[in-house]
C-alpha cells in the first residue's frame, strides 16, 4: 500500500501483551539473596527500550544483598510488609501503595520484615546489558538492628 505521495506505508510496531502467567517463576539465587525470595519477570527490555520489571515475593525475613543499580531503580509495593535501607541512612518501613525510587549507583537493601512476607515490582534499566553490581550480603546483626529500629517506629508492632 502506498500513501498520497507514493512513499510506502510503513508499519508500525504492534501492541504486546504479556498473559499473567505465562512467565516462568525463578527462585531468587542465594548470591543475590537471603532467604527464600521468588521473581515473576514482568517484562523484559526490547531495544530501544532499557527497562525491565519483575514481581519480587520475599518470604518472611527474607531481603536482597546489598546492591546498587546504574540507572536507579522504582519498587512499588503491591504486598505485605517490608523494609528497604540505603547505605548509612536508617531502615525504612513500606506497605502497599509506596513507591521507593533509588538514584543510580546508590547502595541499598530490601525486602520482607522479620513476620511478614512483601511483594514489590522492581524496574530497573540496563546499562551496557548489566542493570545491578551485587554486593555484600546483609548480616543477621545488620537485619536484627534494622527490626529494632522499625520496632520503635511501628510502636512495637510486629511487621
Amino acid at each position: 500500500m502506498t500513501l498520497g505521495n507514493n512513499a510506502p506505508e510503513e508499519r508500525l510496531p504492534l501492541m504486546d501483551i504479556t498473559k499473567a502467567g505465562t512467565k516462568i517463576s525463578a527462585k531468587g539465587p542465594a548470591e543475590w539473596f537471603t532467604g527464600t525470595v521468588r521473581i515473576d519477570p514482568l517484562f523484559t527490555a526490547v531495544e530501544p527500550q532499557r527497562a525491565a520489571g519483575n514481581a519480587v515475593t520475599f518470604e518472611p525475613g527474607a531481603r536482597t544483598a546489598w546492591h546498587s543499580h546504574p540507572l536507579g531503580q522504582i519498587l512499588i509495593v503491591t504486598a505485605g510488609f517490608g523494609l528497604v535501607q540505603r547505605w548509612d541512612e536508617p531502615v525504612q518501613a513500606i506497605r502497599p501503595g509506596d513507591v521507593v525510587r533509588f538514584e543510580p549507583g546508590e547502595k541499598h537493601w530490601h525486602g520482607a520484615s522479620a513476620h511478614a512476607a512483601m511483594t514489590h515490582i522492581a524496574i530497573q534499566e540496563a546499562l551496557d546489558g548489566k542493570s545491578a553490581d551485587w554486593m555484600e550480603h546483609v548480616s543477621d546483626a545488620q537485619y536484627g538492628v534494622t527490626l529494632v529500629s522499625t520496632q520503635r517506629t511501628e510502636g512495637g508492632r510486629h511487621g
